[in-house]
């Protein structure tokens, strides 16, 4: 069985009073393994970034338990951090400093660590080094933080929403460098809230929702979970009721004589039913992991409100 980098069972944090807590993780568990890349995925306020900062030792949980490296954070201290490379969702860079330097005082914070990379991935990412931070637009300082997260070789990635501010070749870039750290045996733990991205390099995606892990699988099963959206035109109206019956099948709408629906599992009760009558035109076509994204937030949440505590 392959290693956890990250595990976290029944973690709770709450912000505000004990008397009227907030909780912006509602026991979630989690479990990363060494080597692979895994997605995180929710949107604005789910969760994502407050588990990040709990992984970094930079909140404490309420309840539950966090392991990185096999260790508690807060015992894991600066040498398991030093094996991290972690890039914040909202990276805050100015002064007057240029990039080049900016990057060479942080290779210099790790013992030398990673300068000999700065140029090429720079290079990689089209980033002006001799550039004052205090002056580069959003899409450059966030490629100044992917070169300080990825410089040093680091055994695990923390990315928070990576290709924020990027263009689309750079996006491309992005998932490139990904790919080839996970060769090198790299974990990463990418959150985002952009799934077509996260498809293109992830084994497995979890989806958090109001601070719990709502579906976590790999990415074929959960295209698969995702179904098909099938359409069927019969020469006479159906009987809507009589497919709403069938398994697997749901979303049951009909206009005239044409049937809409979508398929989650097998085909074949759906395909016999539809044997009944005759058939003029019929498709279906897969769904795409951002439809099960979709229909997850657009049920009403269990269990615990949906919290916004500035988190992405």
């Amino acid at each position: 069985m392959t290693a956890a980098v990250i595990r976290a069972d029944g973690l709770v944090k709450e912000y505000g009073s004990r008397r009227a807590p907030v909780r912006a993780l509602d026991g979630l568990d989690l479990e990363v393994r060494r080597g692979e890349v895994f997605g995180f995925l929710g949107p604005n306020g789910a969760g994502k970034s407050t588990t990040i900062r709990v992984l970094l030792d930079q909140l404490r949980p309420t309840a539950g338990r966090v392991e990185v490296f096999g260790r508690s954070p807060q015992d894991g201290g600066p040498a398991a951090r030093a094996r991290i490379g972690y890039l914040p969702g909202e990276l805050t860079v100015g002064g007057r400093a240029t990039a080049g330097q900016l990057l060479g005082h942080l290779a210099a914070l790790r013992g030398g660590a990673g300068r000999d990379r700065i140029g090429p991935l720079a290079e990689r990412l089209t980033l002006d080094l001799d550039r004052p931070i205090r002056g580069l637009s959003k899409g450059n300082k966030q490629k100044v933080g992917l070169v300080q997260a990825f410089m040093h070789a680091p055994e695990l990635l923390i990315l928070d929403e990576p290709t924020s501010g990027l263009d689309p070749l750079l996006q491309h870039e992005f998932l490139d460098m990904v790919r080839e750290v996970r060769a090198a045996g790299t974990t990463v733990f990418m959150s985002s809230h952009v799934l077509s991205e996260v498809e293109l390099v992830a084994e497995r995606v979890a989806i958090v929702r109001a601070g719990r892990i709502v579906d976590l699988d790999d990415v074929a099963t959960l295209r698969h979970h995702a179904g098909q959206q099938v359409v069927l035109t019969f020469a006479e109206p159906p009987d809507a009721d009589r497919f709403r019956q069938l398994p697997d099948v749901d979303g049951v709408e009909v206009e005239g004589a044409t049937l809409r629906c979508l398929l989650r599992g097998e085909p074949d009760a759906l395909l016999k039913e539809a044997a009944m009558h005759r058939v003029v035109r019929w498709s279906a076509q897969d769904r795409e992991l951002e439809d099960l994204f979709l229909d997850f937030y657009r049920m009403p949440a269990t269990g615990t409100a949906e919290v916004m505590v500035d988190d992405r």
